[in-house]
């Protein structure tokens, strides 16, 4: 299937917005700064649980640490979707992205692309493991508990070059992985669905990934699992460690150089090598 030019939002509403699907509100814009920042803003605005906001274009579109995120107009898909989980305790709100990663992990393998996660947040696709898509939660001070999870999904090729993220991680995308769908409203559509299925058991289950039944998942489609890598923590120097698990609440658990069991809950991954090369 060939893809279209624009997003339709009346193809994206009509199985997915209440009270025919899970969401209370989908909208598509042209052009914003950030769908993260429109949605952070509508949480004071008092918008309710489960608003999705998409858009053609992001001038200030951003990643962990304030990176930013290639976002140019009919290329990708960028998405965020303002969450209220009040059943959710504010200590768990981290696996979101884990969630987030699945879902992705979920569309990729509905499009026939071979891809994996790299954690915490950035599916890599195709036999060199480049990035396609990343993931961005961020909770939103307010009266009633709010998260706000961002999703940037290349679709198409980029037309100019993208800086490697971390590691070197050089950027790809699903048509150049062999997708046997690059229209956006149907990845979109298929994206939407995908993480309302897997956001219902965790928020049932209050962030336990485990009770949830999405560990096993993340651990067998987790690239991490398994390989030396450096960690990179904000304002600490880079440490090596082999990585052994995922915990769940979505931290990862590793050996350090002294062989000290951990969990880091935060940090930049840069994968060296499997343990068994």
């Amino acid at each position: 299937m060939t893809a279209s030019r624009h997003l339709d939002a009346g193809r994206l509403r009509s199985p997915l917005l209440a009270p025919v699907g899970p969401y209370a509100s989908l909208d598509v814009v042209a052009r914003t700064g950030s769908t993260n920042a429109d949605l952070r803003a509508a949480v004071a605005a008092g918008q309710p649980d489960r608003t999705a906001l998409l858009a053609e274009e992001q001038t200030a579109g951003s990643g962990r640490r304030g990176r930013d995120w290639a976002s140019p107009p009919g290329q990708g898909i960028y998405l965020s979707v303002l969450l209220r989980p009040a059943e959710v305790p504010m200590a768990a709100l981290g696996s979101l992205a884990i969630v987030a990663g699945l879902a992705l992990t979920d569309v990729t393998a509905e499009l026939g692309v071979d891809a994996v996660l790299k954690w915490p947040n950035d599916v890599l696709a195709g036999p060199g493991r480049a990035k396609c898509a990343g993931v961005l939660a961020e909770t939103v001070p307010s009266d009633e508990q709010a998260v706000v999870l961002g999703i940037g999904l290349n679709v198409l090729p980029m037309r100019e070059p993208v800086r490697p993220g971390p590691g070197g991680l050089p950027a790809t995308s699903l048509a150049e992985q062999g997708a046997r769908i690059t229209d956006r409203t149907d990845v979109a559509a298929l994206l939407l669905a995908a993480l309302h299925e897997r956001e219902l058991p965790w928020r049932r289950a209050r962030g336990d990934l485990a009770a949830a039944g999405l560990l096993d998942d993340y651990r067998a489609r987790c690239a991490t699992l398994g390989q030396q890598v450096r960690l990179e923590v904000a304002g600490g120097r880079a440490r090596l460690a082999t990585v052994v698990d995922v915990d769940p609440s979505g931290a990862l658990v590793v050996d350090d150089e002294g062989g000290r069991r951990r969990s880091v809950y935060a940090a930049d991954v840069i994968h060296l090598r499997a343990v068994s090369e």
